[in-house]
């Protein structure tokens, strides 16, 4: 195989990958032992941007863009007339190796279009990473996208050599996705989640008896939803958000502004803008669901279904729970200073300690690192000075975006519009 065609197959694969984004590396720690290749701690996976400003991995790829299916939302879908190409097991081993040895990446994000069925495809996946780990001896960080379907034979063996694994459901619900993907099954996206989470439990068990127990996919799983390709809430997205975090134990859940690429009168029209603030708040509230113990139903119910655009989801919160507040920065548990706005997990922790050896003002508040013009309206300290002044909801939020700025901005306007 010529240069230029390896050339040419890599900048068709690079690009039909960048539109998933499910690539995080943290969570594995295998390290580089007996002169072998590479090493997964530390720094990880490296990253690169994309011109949408996506932050995306190196080297990302797919094994083929060729599919089976014919969903509406995917760039490679079947009837989409585009320039198709495919690597060989070797061709990708090669390049991972190569790319490593020059210092462009520190891992490899392997996807795949589904060509042939879900075992094949799945099968050279897993080929690619067992060759890595044991004929190159490549200690270095490798996430494997699971194909829907596939044999639970090769979601084990595929665990044992990836240090993440994840499959992605696509779309939040599942008549979205029978709208847009009629040819696949809801069904076929839990199986290899369920299998990928017992055999984590099973594997953890077996090490504390037998220390030369293998590590499976020891960063754990993950899965990407696509947002704004169908008419979800956010509420049923964030639901469905949090039952795979409770069913499967899943690492992530990554949210993906659906891009319109492809005229479908089922999908926003062309030249419809991707819905990056959108996505901005659900990561943001799947951050407060997984670190500041807020429960989805606080955050999104009947009532509020989609999130605030202009506030970020704990401030939106905030405002509208009032009565939960003014609380004393002296007094108050873990449980309510993670809900104030304009403090976080580590400034909390520096709070509690702190607090143990004299009462907190305003100045050691700022150098203990709270965004105070957020916070002022939530707490009293050892001071006189409070800002609430009885202030209303609409008052307070007004203040607080006319001192505030986001890139977001200027987008806030057409993405309520969307599907309105």
């Amino acid at each position: 195989m010529s240069f230029d065609r390896i050339k040419e197959k890599l900048n068709i694969l690079a690009d039909a990958a960048k539109y998933d984004v499910s690539c995080s590396s943290s969570g594995s720690k295998r390290t580089n032992k007996e002169k072998s290749l590479g090493n997964s701690s530390g720094m990880g996976i490296c990253h690169s941007y994309t011109e949408d400003g996506r932050c995306v991995s190196l080297l990302k790829i797919l094994m083929t863009n060729h599919c089976i299916f014919d969903c509406a939302y995917c760039v490679t879908r079947r009837s989409n007339d585009i320039k198709r190409a495919a690597f060989k097991i070797q061709e990708v081993v090669d390049l991972t190796i190569n790319f490593y040895r020059r210092n462009y990446i520190e891992g490899l994000f392997l996807s795949s279009g589904i060509f042939k069925d879900a075992d094949y495809t799945m099968e050279r996946l897993v080929a690619v990473a067992k060759k890595l780990r044991l004929e190159e001896k490549f200690n270095g960080y490798i996430h494997l996208k699971s194909i829907p379907g596939a044999s639970d034979e090769l979601m084990r063996e595929a665990g044992l050599y990836a240090d993440r694994l994840s499959v992605n459901i696509e779309i939040p619900t599942v008549s979205g996705l029978k709208l847009l993907a009629p040819e696949k099954d809801h069904k076929d996206f839990l199986k290899p989640m369920a299998k990928v989470k017992n055999e984590i439990i099973q594997y953890k068990s077996e090490k504390k008896i037998i220390k030369s127990t293998p590590k499976y996919a020891p960063a754990g799983q993950s899965t990407q939803m696509i947002v704004g390709a169908t008419g979800e809430t956010d509420q049923q997205i964030l639901l469905t958000s949090a039952y795979f975090y409770k069913e499967f134990n899943l690492k992530r859940v990554y949210y993906s502004g659906y891009v319109p690429v492809i005229a479908d009168e089922r999908l926003p029209q062309l030249g419809t803008q991707v819905p990056m603030l959108r996505e901005n708040r659900l990561y943001q509230t799947d951050w407060l669901m997984r670190f500041y113990g807020f429960d989805v139903r606080e955050i999104v119910d009947k009532n509020n279904p989609n999130l605030d655009l202009e506030v970020d989801p704990k401030l939106a919160w905030a405002l509208r729970n009032l009565h939960e507040f003014p609380v004393d920065i002296n007094k108050a548990d873990k449980f309510m200073l993670l809900r104030v706005p304009g403090i976080g997990v580590k400034s909390v922790s520096k709070i509690i300690q702190a607090r143990r050896f004299r009462k907190l003002n305003w100045q050691h508040l700022a150098k203990l690192g709270i965004a105070s013009n957020r916070a002022k309206y939530f707490i009293t300290c050892k001071s006189s000075e409070f800002e609430k002044r009885d202030l209303t909801a609409e008052q307070i939020r007004g203040f607080i975006l006319q001192n505030s700025s986001s890139k977001f901005r200027k987008l806030v306007s057409p993405q309520l519009n969307v599907f309105g």
